[in-house]
């Protein structure tokens, strides 16, 4: 008896790794996150289980209790699959899971996906860093683990591109600390939402025009130079030449 870790990565199923869609076609049951696309679960084995545990409005499910629901499940079936989308490690609470599995005596295996928060921007064609450009990338999450407000003014990097998960709620409080904290109010925003989706939409503009975005979760926010890029229209050889 084994429960798999597996990252159904950012989106479309096309994106899963070769593993994971062995893993899901062997599943006994498989228990899934809400922002899971349902174009993975089309690799889930026909026969499986499938047990939602993901958030939605209004409602949420303790992260002992999972904890719990994975070691009972693991007593019953031969091949449990925690489905997480993304990757389970960034910001998917993986680790925590890895740890009660550990100490109930569970047998835990990780499947790693492709994290949304470097290729959720790409869907758009931001490059999270790029030469002269952005030298380097910082990945946050908007709230901590009690619930309280990142302090974005100590993050305020005009080298660096900032890459920010569940934050479009606070989209207002994020522009305002990141301009307390020295970047300029002409500072590149996109904010990518269902990235990797049919439903896939970007809206670009800038620190200042953030707060103002008609935007909705779940998405992602790019705050940086890398931000007024989209190198989905350009070619190869003309990104090699900037």
């Amino acid at each position: 008896m084994t429960v798999y870790l597996v990252g159904a990565g950012p989106g479309d199923g096309d994106l899963l790794t070769v593993r994971a869609a062995r893993v899901l076609g062997e599943a006994d049951v498989v228990v899934r996150d809400r922002l899971v696309d349902e174009s993975v679960m089309e690799y889930v084995n026909p026969q499986a289980q499938v047990i939602d545990v993901g958030k939605g409005p209004g409602e949420s499910f303790r992260q002992t209790s999972i904890n719990q629901l994975l070691i009972d499940l693991s007593q019953r079936y031969d091949t449990v699959v925690r489905l997480k989308g993304g990757d389970p490690f960034v910001f998917g609470r993986g680790g925590e899971e890895v740890l009660a599995l550990h100490q109930a005596g569970v047998s835990c295996v990780v499947v790693p996906g492709l994290s949304s928060a470097l290729s959720g921007p790409l869907a758009a064609g931001i490059p999270v860093t790029h030469r002269g450009v952005s030298r380097g990338v910082t990945i946050v999450s908007a709230r901590g683990a009690s619930g309280e407000m990142t302090d974005f003014r100590g993050l305020a990097h005009p080298e660096l591109s900032l890459v920010i998960l569940m934050g479009v709620e606070h989209r207002g409080v994020i522009a305002a600390q990141l301009l307390e904290g020295g970047l300029s109010e002409d500072t590149p925003v996109a904010v990518v939402e269902r990235a990797w989706s049919e439903q896939q939409r970007t809206t670009r503009g800038s620190l200042r025009t953030l707060g103002s975005f008609d935007v909705r979760p779940p998405a992602i926010i790019v705050v940086g130079g890398v931000a007024a890029l989209d190198l989905r229209s350009v070619k190869l050889v003309d990104v090699a030449l900037l």
